[in-house]
């Protein structure tokens, strides 16, 4: 895997979530990637991003340009240092919420996209890295 591009933003108020969103789009607009891909990109990272703020306060995401056996593609990580997920297994089921919402976030976010990683541990933050490539595939 080849890194092409990188960029790194600090998400700390609701109003850095528009910029992130708008700079994931510059990223996958400069691969290419299709308007349908985009969106899916977009709606899986807002969802994220807003996790992000809701439960940890905000943290970092880094955005990437990446290449692979001739394939290019989106990937981004977002890094909190919030209170971690105690059961990612039950937090991955359609439903399930700590946070008053319809729970469809982090599962919903995953069949958007078409690599998904979550590590998180009690009061050390949670890492979600999510890919998408340029065909969807």
């Amino acid at each position: 895997m080849i890194v092409l591009t990188k960029d790194t933003m600090q998400i700390v108020r609701e109003q850095d979530v528009v910029l992130f969103r708008n700079r994931v789009r510059e990223f996958s607009t400069k691969i290419g990637m299709s308007l349908i891909n985009q969106t899916k990109l977009i709606t899986a990272a807002s969802e994220l991003v807003r996790n992000m703020l809701k439960y940890a306060n905000g943290g970092q995401v880094n955005i990437e340009i990446i290449s692979k056996n001739a394939r290019s593609g989106i990937r981004l990580t977002f890094i909190d240092e919030g209170p971690g997920i105690a059961d990612i297994q039950q937090a991955m089921r359609d439903g399930f919420s700590t946070g008053k919402s319809l729970g469809l976030g982090l599962p919903g976010a995953k069949r958007l996209v078409n690599e998904f990683d979550i590590q998180s541990r009690p009061n050390e933050g949670t890492r979600v890295t999510v890919t998408h490539w340029k065909n969807g595939r």
